[in-house]
């Protein structure tokens, strides 16, 4: 079959979010053919270039998402009044549901599901899930008719329409509170959110063309699939591996955002995952709290799947498969440093520990994350020469400290699973964590565990480790000693939880998953190309049920047609989309679904 592969700032290039899984994905299901729709997020990205892309991607389409160049559509009256109605539309359904989705501005908690619950449930009723759909599907109608969107989208028109909705009866407070600077923000966020109703990839030459369209990320991330199932019918996968609505939430509240801004923005990327959720057929997630926040958002409990991340755990087999290498007394921290991974507990839990095993060492691995991380670090250092002075086992030794804050390359650390491999026990300390990729690696390394109970860490654990509440140094310092005391209880554990990930979070068991996924779909939907005869006549039972199984045919050659799908006239004559497939019996799979 043909897969229409939908990135933003990742795959093909060679910097990016959710590159390497994306990758796996193409070269492990070689029988398919991809056509790859990329979204730069800057041109640093764009400069730096692409992957080595394998043969079964047939065709790559690439927009800058970080800028677009004005289009210079000049609309005309008709125009102009259909993009003030769907956009005063738009800007209505964002005004009138602030408060019922967004809260007065307020962000929810990482981590709480009762926030979770307060800040994003409920939603308001039916209807306007309806107009907001109408208002998006009339925007993307109409850029396709003049021939774009963005010179309308950033328009005074816009911002009129958007102080219109706001001061309008029965607008909710948090909107009625938004002055001119607030609705100029609000509107430039719609612009680049927007961006993708401008692209040309709806068509036959595009992802109309595609069996399955699969975006790598919900929200804006997921406007082109939308706008291919809208316009042709093109079935929709989406996965989400970091919930968009839920990052739309913690960089809205880090970055002093206004509040009247972050209600308005709140909304919009609330009933936009709604309605990705509503038309697509299967919505795949990591784990069980990126599962939560997609439910809350409206996704069907039916059309969700849990696809782990797969991870390569080809590294850490020689670690894996020799526990006696670690040190019997080392603890190991891996990871990005930054303030959520919560340092400053660990360190004051390693105090605990020297009180009870005073040989006990802790080594921290890992680069700060960004201005924010470096200071965080510079405090940690601080932190720990403070509560470990340089200690000297005698008069005539050097004096050292029991903790250690190195980078993967170094003498010391020169690969990540040396760093495992070194570890009695590998500690978490996060207060706010999602798919714990440290961990896992942990754990195809063999090694024991102690974790704070933070995203999908219980999930990844699964009872072959230790968990204990954020925030609780005594806690963690209680585990830590437990597993220290006992070398039978950690190669136990180990055992166990290397065999769990062995089974769970493979590059194997992840391209497996999406294999079975892309059959599902495609079976659940009808197909939507028609081989033609000679004269342009349908050729009914012309692609036989076996032509969808795996494998490659020659032959003939003849004329497919898409069938009417969403979008296009009714009673149209059918349109060859491709020059020459193969008639069936003699088909590939590829032409036979197509």
């Amino acid at each position: 079959m043909r897969i229409g592969l939908v990135t933003q700032g990742g795959y093909p290039y060679v910097s990016g979010d959710a590159g390497l899984w994306c990758e796996r994905l193409v070269r492990g299901l070689a029988q398919h053919e991809f056509d790859v729709y990329a979204l730069s997020r800057s041109r640093q990205q764009e400069d730096e270039g692409w992957v080595a892309l394998p043969p079964q991607v047939v065709g790559v389409r690439t927009a800058p998402g970080w800028t677009a160049d004005d289009d210079g559509v000049v609309y005309g009256r008709r125009a102009r009044r259909r993009f003030a109605e769907c956009y005063g539309e738009l800007a209505a359904v964002l005004s009138a549901t602030a408060t019922a989705i967004g809260g007065s501005g307020a962000t929810p908690s990482a981590t709480g599901d009762d926030e979770l619950g307060t800040a994003v449930h409920g939603g308001g009723p039916d209807d306007e899930a309806d107009r907001f759909a109408s208002a998006l599907y009339g925007l993307a109608e109409l850029a396709r008719d003049e021939g774009g969107l963005v010179g309308a989208l950033r328009s005074e028109a816009a911002v009129r329409a958007l102080e219109n909705a706001c001061r309008a009866p029965g607008a909710q407070r948090a909107a009625r509170e938004a002055r001119v600077p607030d609705l100029l923000a609000v509107a430039a966020h719609l612009e680049r959110a927007l961006r993708p109703l401008s692209l040309d990839w709806y068509e036959d030459d595009g992802l109309g063309a595609a069996d399955v369209c699969h975006t790598a990320a919900g929200g804006t991330a997921a406007l082109p699939g939308l706008l291919a199932r809208h316009f042709r019918g093109v079935p929709l996968l989406v996965t989400e591996y970091g919930v968009q609505v839920r990052s739309h939430y913690l960089a809205a509240g880090a970055d002093g955002t206004a509040p009247a801004v972050r209600a308005l923005l709140a909304v919009f990327h609330r009933r936009l995952a709604a309605e990705v959720y509503r038309q697509a057929a299967v919505v795949t997630h990591g784990n069980a709290h990126a599962r939560r926040w997609q439910e809350r958002c409206g996704a069907d409990r039916a059309r969700l799947r849990t696809v782990h991340p797969g991870m390569d755990a080809a590294p850490f087999a020689e670690a894996g498969e020799s526990p006696e290498a670690a040190d019997p007394l080392t603890l190991v921290w891996s990871g990005r440093v930054e303030p959520a991974k919560d340092l400053v507990s660990l360190l004051h839990a390693f105090a605990e520990v020297r009180r009870e095993q005073p040989r006990a060492r802790l080594r921290i691995v890992g680069a700060a994350a960004g201005p924010e991380g470096s200071a965080y670090l510079g405090h940690c250092r601080a932190l720990a020469a403070q509560l470990f002075p340089d200690e000297a086992e005698g008069p005539h030794t050097v004096g050292d400290n029991p903790v250690s804050f190195e980078e993967v390359g170094g003498p010391e650390a020169p690969t990540q699973a040396a760093v495992y491999a070194s570890a009695a026990v590998v500690v978490l300390s996060s207060v706010v964590e999602g798919f714990p990729v440290g961990l896992v690696e942990s754990m195809f390394c063999g090694r024991a565990t102690v974790s704070t109970d933070a995203g999908a860490v219980v999930e990844v654990i699964g009872g072959t480790g230790l968990v204990v509440p954020p925030r609780n140094p005594r806690a963690l310092a209680e585990a830590c000693v437990t597993l220290l005391r006992d070398p039978e209880r950690r190669a136990r554990l180990g055992a166990a939880a290397r065999a769990r990930a062995l089974e769970l979070f493979t590059v194997e068991q992840n391209i497996a998953a999406f294999h079975g996924i892309y059959l599902e779909i495609v079976s659940h939907n009808p197909m939507r190309h028609v081989l033609l005869d000679d004269s342009g006549d349908p050729l009914p039972f012309a692609a036989p049920a076996e032509a969808r199984v795996p494998g490659h045919w020659t032959g003939t050659a003849a004329p497919v047609a898409a069938q009417d799908a969403p979008g296009r006239p009714a009673g149209a004559p059918p349109q060859p989309t491709v020059p020459a497939l193969a008639t069936a019996p003699a088909t590939s799979v590829r032409e036979a679904v197509r």
